[in-house]
């Protein structure tokens, strides 16, 4: 019983810096983060009730959460000429004139990149 209080004792005093749950920035090139804004992406296009595509035009923030797979990331995005569904999105025009719209999203994504598998946890938009 004495032996375990010290390792208790221990646990309790290091927990809190090693269990930190703060986000961290990091590279914006960085592979996963890259995966995880083009399915941010994705998602928007998908969700997104305008027939009319997305595409990355900025990376702001771009932060992972310690000791986990989970990524935050700040994106502004403007509407293309091209369908959502159409192939190549990230070489299509952006749209001029009136209808041109841009927005400014913040995503949380949960990554499990060993076996292809993103989770959007959160996605805030606002349209400029």
């Amino acid at each position: 019983m004495f032996l375990k209080v010290p390792l208790l004792l221990g646990l309790f005093l290091l927990g809190p810096p090693v269990c930190s749950s703060g986000f961290v920035d990091i590279n914006k090139n960085t592979h996963f983060f890259a995966m995880c804004v083009e399915f941010a992406m994705f998602q928007f296009n998908q969700a997104h009730m305008d027939e009319y595509a997305y595409k990355l035009l900025w990376v702001g923030r771009s932060q992972h959460k310690q000791f986990t797979w989970i990524y935050l990331m700040d994106l502004e995005m403007g509407r293309t000429i091209c369908k959502k569904h159409d192939e190549d999105i990230d070489n299509c025009p952006l749209q001029e004139g009136s209808s041109k719209k841009k927005v400014d999203c913040t995503f949380v994504v949960d990554a499990q990149p060993w076996i292809s598998k993103f989770t959007l946890l959160n996605s805030t938009c606002v349209q400029k």
